[in-house]
């Protein structure tokens, strides 16, 4: 069968590409995107701080601090200065790590017009308001449409070219539903589209968030089992009850539990739980060795995003009176000195609950204070 005549399940519609597209934000994540749309033929401006990162792009096509092995696109160009980035731009992504991300917000407010799709790129709830990072943006930046990018990527495979998914979201307005090809999702969606990254296209902005925040604390709870010596069973365990975890506070927030299931959910939760070249894994994984939390990354200061969304992803469980006990028991440890091993035994020991949850059964656990304490001592 030629590539033309594999069924699509309908006539596709024709999308236009931005023109130019600005990224916020020169770490690895936001250079990939930004090679990635370059690659594509769309006009791109990345903005950082960092002045020799910036000068290293733009004359040796090289990020030499965090890409060292990557070539990227001669048509790329990098700037310090975020009036030049913004300037023309169609559509913006903002890749910065969410704790820098409401700053960085308000910086861009002067220099962006009104209308213009903004696409947050980083993942997590914020600490204190309980927001989702599009609902940051769409409070600082009003007037634009707010959505999202977000899949199972580690930066540097995708700056590479290795085949690679993701979802973009953004709510659909009514004309978008109308002409859904001019749509902000379908357009930034074909803007970064290329022989190697494959984009799809979600109007359930919240399920997508939610599982790129949750999944982070998901993986530090497979880096630590991981880590005390156990393997497949529990990772697989953790991933399939994470995943629960996700569709019910997906669903608390107006989400659909379906988006948890795509490429922003189970694809997301899948990567991140299973290599340590996650940033969320891998510190799970030292701390589950008996490492010090100051000492995980030989003590540099590496940015863990699911280390703080541990914290801010129970809270807003807990005042939707969502259940969420795995993402309980890491805030557990990392936040309120819990030790490990025991937390994750009571965990285990947790009421027999049934699948599928309709059925509203809860059983006894017939483990005794002692079994929880020989299981904690194997963890530990």
């Amino acid at each position: 069968m030629k590539h033309q005549d594999l069924p699509t399940g309908g006539t596709p519609h024709i999308a236009e590409k931005y023109a130019k597209v600005a990224v916020v934000g020169a770490g690895s994540w936001g250079t990939a995107l930004a090679a990635t749309l370059a690659r594509s033929g769309v006009a791109t401006w990345l903005w950082g701080r960092n002045a020799e990162v910036i000068a290293d792009i733009n004359e040796n096509h090289r990020h030499q601090a965090l890409l060292p092995d990557v070539d990227l696109p001669e048509e790329l160009k990098a700037t310090s200065a975020l009036d030049e980035a913004l300037l023309g731009a169609e559509a913006v992504l903002i890749v910065v790590p969410s704790r820098s991300l409401r700053e960085v917000a308000q910086q861009m407010r002067t220099f962006i017009p009104e209308g213009i799709p903004v696409a947050v790129c980083a993942k997590g709830i914020e600490a204190g308001t309980g927001f989702l990072m599009s609902q940051i943006v769409e409070e600082v930046l009003q007037g634009h449409p707010v959505g999202a990018v977000s899949g199972p990527t580690f930066a540097k495979e995708v700056a590479k070219g290795h085949p690679t998914s993701a979802t973009v979201a953004f709510p659909f307005s009514h004309n978008d539903r109308l002409h859904p090809n001019m749509s902000p999702a379908a357009r930034l969606a074909v803007s970064l589209s290329t022989e190697s990254f494959r984009a799809y296209v979600s109007d359930d902005l919240i399920g997508v968030e939610v599982g790129g925040a949750v999944k982070n604390v998901i993986a530090i709870a497979c880096g630590m089992m991981t880590g005390a010596g156990f393997a497949e069973n529990t990772r697989a365990a953790l991933i399939t009850r994470g995943l629960d975890e996700m569709k019910g506070l997906a669903e608390a927030l107006g989400g659909r539990r379906e988006t948890v299931t795509g490429l922003s959910g189970i694809g997301d939760l899948s990567l991140t739980c299973s290599s340590t070249t996650s940033r969320n894994m891998a510190p799970g994984h030292q701390l589950g060795q008996g490492i010090a939390r100051y000492e995980c990354f030989d003590g540099k200061p590496i940015v863990v995003e699911g280390e703080a969304n541990a914290s801010s992803v129970t809270e807003l469980a807990r005042r939707l009176c969502v259940s969420m006990p795995i993402c309980e028991t890491v805030n557990a440890i990392l936040h309120d000195q819990a030790d490990l091993g025991h937390a994750f035994a009571s965990l285990w020991a947790r009421p027999i609950e049934a699948e599928p949850r309709a059925m509203g059964l809860a059983l006894n656990h017939p483990a005794t204070k002692e079994d929880i304490a020989t299981l904690a001592e194997r963890i530990s």
